[in-house]
């Protein structure tokens, strides 16, 4: 049976000063209680306004050996031990102030971000804790290595990572398995970034790192750590998971699930990521479809002038003011248009799916338009796709987001899912007419 977990934060400010590990850069890291859903975000204070970034996989920006995260031209490299540390911990909500553009390298590991994070108290907050229970098989590939996520046994969070650098000294193969829990801080947060001699010296030739000193970070030769020693025999392999606990939290939330790594690193994580958050996305508005809905059909009836056979919106379940919306149309073999679209194989016409997609659209409008004496009237469509066929029993999942109102057009992007699959998009403009004109 699951057991109802609660969100956390922490209980007050606490900080972190070094250099980055790449840019050599000073900065300090300020993580700062933050209220319930908030998650993870990210705020550069030294430009000239703030910059927020919240920490997922949406903002991340291509980068090579590291996590950075990026809104418009302004970025934060090299996040991910501090997310591990994060993750580890359980922490849900936070903002993280930092005075510049890399996050401290410290000693290479989280543990510093262990120990700040617990010496601020970490506390629980009145709001359950959210999930991502892994429902299916999910994997992602580049060459020879792969990262596959699959359903837990039991509700856990477990990692086996086969590190396998082939004839490379000293490093060979390692293997590690690890379920978060209580023991992150002793088993993984001190594991320490590493690189052979050979990548550390190319590094140094592109600029990169050249302020390191011998320590700061596992610089690996033929015989082994030059200037220091391992805190583990396997601390390369235990790093390997620390990362990778970093970059999945950029998912926004905890994960049940086992994970299998095979010589992954950072853009093969984040790509396994950017299908999770899809699977994320399709528990969520399946969980919406379940509950109460923010308009029933009666209450639309009341906004809409469509009635049968066109009217194509079941009810609202989510209304974030006049941002976005999420509706419901069920899909059923009773709709008359399955009597000729067509016979033995019934299909929904796509040019209905676009239309459902339009009267969410209008109701999302019909907020910010509730005081002005104006309805929307389809103008346009544009980088309309279908993606799959609708066919009796689905239930489509529809969804509008504001992209942009005037006094006279609207403008809107959709999409309509089944499950996780994105049946349909395009994107909608409306002229805003006078009511007496629009009836």
């Amino acid at each position: 049976m699951s057991v109802t977990i609660a969100q956390k934060t922490i209980a007050t400010e606490t900080s972190v000063s070094g250099r980055g590990l790449f840019t050599g850069a000073e900065t300090t890291l300020t993580f700062k209680p933050a209220p319930v859903g908030h998650g993870i975000v990210f705020v550069r204070t030294d430009l000239s306004r703030p910059v927020r970034i919240p920490a997922l996989v949406q903002h991340v920006t291509k980068r090579s050996r590291r996590t950075a995260i990026k809104s418009g031209a302004d970025s934060v490299e090299t996040i991910e031990h501090c997310m591990s540390a994060i993750a580890g911990l359980g922490i849900d909500n936070l903002e993280i102030t930092i005075n510049g553009g890399e996050v401290p390298g410290v000693d290479g590991s989280c543990l510093p971000f262990v120990d700040a994070l617990q010496s601020a108290g970490i506390v629980e907050q009145p709001a359950e804790k959210p999930f991502l229970i892994i429902s299916e098989p999910v994997e992602v590939r580049d060459g020879s290595a792969t990262l596959i996520a699959s359903p837990p046994s039991a509700d856990e969070f477990q990692i086996f990572y086969d590190l396998d650098y082939g004839m490379i000294e000293p490093i060979r193969q390692q293997l590690f398995a690890y379920q978060l829990n209580a023991g992150f801080k002793q088993e993984i947060a001190p594991a320490r970034t590493f690189v052979t001699i050979q990548e550390a010296d190319m590094l140094r030739s592109r600029g990169l790192g050249t302020h390191l000193q011998a320590g700061d970070v596992l610089v690996l030769d033929a015989k082994g750590p030059v200037g220091t020693d391992y805190r583990f025999p396997n601390e390369c392999v235990r790093h390997k998971v620390l990362d990778l606990i970093g970059d999945l939290y950029l998912l926004g939330c905890a994960i049940q699930g086992k994970i299998v790594a095979y010589k992954s690193g950072h853009s093969l994580n984040h790509a396994l990521v950017r299908k999770l958050t899809r699977m994320l996305q399709a528990q969520r508005r399946a969980k919406l479809a379940l509950g109460e809905p923010v308009m029933d059909i009666r209450r639309i009836l009341r906004m809409m002038p469509h009635r049968y056979p066109m009217l194509l919106v079941d009810r609202v379940i989510e209304m974030d003011g006049d941002k976005r919306a999420l509706g419901v149309k069920n899909v059923t073999m009773n709709e008359p248009f399955f009597q000729g679209h067509y016979p033995g194989m019934p299909v929904m016409p796509g040019v209905l799916i676009v239309e459902a997609m339009a009267q969410l659209s209008g109701l999302l409008l019909s907020r910010k338009l509730e005081h002005s004496g104006r309805i929307p009237l389809l103008l346009s469509l544009d980088k309309v796709k279908l993606r799959r066929p609708v066919v009796p029993g689905d239930q489509l999942i529809l969804e509008s987001e504001n992209i942009r109102v005037k006094a006279r057009t609207g403008h809107v992007r959709c999409r309509a899912f089944v499950g996780d699959q994105v049946a349909a998009e395009a994107e909608i403009k409306f002229m805003l007419v006078d009511n007496e004109l629009g009836g």
